[in-house]
């Protein structure tokens, strides 16, 4: 009675993070999904707008020092503070940082690294974030070459 459903086995899923509460609500759906599919590779992605990372460079940080590494190295505490505890011992967790404009990034990386899932939030945190990651969001369904998870907002 027809070809039947055939579950798709992802070998590699990619999160994306702004650290919004949406985006720690998607994380669970990634984590869940790495769990299901054995040998799952997680990756964790935060994108750094292009404006905030060179206002930074002039800003925040002293001039001699290496800008780019301190706030990679930032980043990545903060990614592995805020989600690596969460990840079970037998997923492996590969996290990453880049700087630029966030919908090209994602797919750019989802393609890097053969990418088999993209889950991300519907919402970035306040309103900055909800422009630019609801478009980030959009763009990135309607570009990716693998499946494309969407994780709404939790209800009020």
């Amino acid at each position: 009675m027809g070809e039947s459903i055939r579950h798709e086995n992802f070998r590699k899923i990619l999160f994306c993070t702004d650290f919004s509460e949406n985006a720690d609500r998607a994380f669970v759906f990634a984590v869940n999904s790495a769990v299901r599919n054995a040998g799952c590779e997680l990756h964790l992605l935060h994108v750094i707008p292009e404006p905030p990372a060179q206002f930074w460079k002039g800003y925040i940080y002293e001039v001699d020092e290496d800008v780019d590494a301190r706030a990679k190295r930032e980043i990545d505490a903060k990614l592995a503070e805020a989600y690596r505890p969460r990840v079970p011992a037998d997923v492996k967790l590969v996290i990453a940082m880049r700087i630029g404009e966030a919908r090209h990034k994602i797919l750019e990386y989802a393609l890097e690294h053969d990418v088999d899932l993209i889950v991300l939030g519907r919402q970035g945190a306040g309103a900055v974030g909800k422009i630019l990651f609801g478009n980030v969001t959009e763009r990135v369904v309607r570009k990716a070459d693998c499946p494309v998870l969407v994780i709404p907002p939790a209800p009020k």
